[in-house]
């Protein structure tokens, strides 16, 4: 199995996570996103939209998109599950998903493209950060009464948000989670969980 991906992609990186949770090694085939590796055309084989990452195993299958190839790696790879068995605990994980895809990722990656660049364009980062207000109030009141967005449990929900979270706080963004207590204290567990430090390379 090859995961072609970026190990600074938050995208490779909710894939990393799930590996890890898994205790699975895989080859990792870095693809430079600077010498733009990810538009030639042997990666757009792979990867028809010219992003990372993607998964090729060993029978040739290929797939890309890192939410559906962390569901099936959940599925097909032995290790705990990443998703609950309880309906409606599933149905609170992939509605979180939907969230951080809809409603999160954007604005968290408009800021954290600003600082990463250096480009620090502060009406940007401004609108990023009023972007995050919603989502930021929806999860701190699902999180009032439970360690996880889905219940009891880490699920591909956190798997899901981690890279944008460890982004934010890695730009100088702690002040923008700080009011939301729920959020911060889920944090501080999904953030200290092994999978997670080594998919931030941390």
């Amino acid at each position: 199995m090859k995961l072609h991906g970026n190990p600074m992609s938050t995208c490779t990186r909710k894939v990393l996570t799930v590996l890890a949770e898994k205790g699975h090694e895989v080859e990792f085939i870095n693809i430079d996103l600077m010498k733009h590796e990810q538009k030639t055309p042997e990666h757009i084989a792979r990867q028809p939209f010219g992003v990372v990452p993607a998964l090729e195993l060993d029978d040739g299958f290929v797939m890309y998109e890192s939410r559906a190839i962390s569901r099936f790696l959940d599925r097909t790879l032995p290790g705990p599950s990443l998703t609950p068995a309880d309906p409606k605990a599933y149905a609170l994980m992939e509605q979180f998903i939907g969230v951080e895809q809809s409603y999160f990722s954007g604005p968290a990656m408009k800021i954290v493209m600003e600082r990463f660049r250096g480009t620090n364009n502060e009406e940007n980062v401004a609108k990023g950060r009023e972007g995050l207000k919603r989502p930021l109030e929806v999860l701190d009141a699902a999180l009032a009464n439970r360690p996880y967005l889905a219940g009891n449990d880490f699920t591909l929900a956190e798997v899901c948000f981690a890279p944008y979270m460890e982004y934010l706080f890695a730009m100088g963004e702690k002040d923008t989670v700080a009011p939301y207590k729920n959020v911060m204290a889920w944090w501080d567990r999904v953030s200290n969980r092994p999978s997670v430090k080594k998919a931030a390379g941390r």
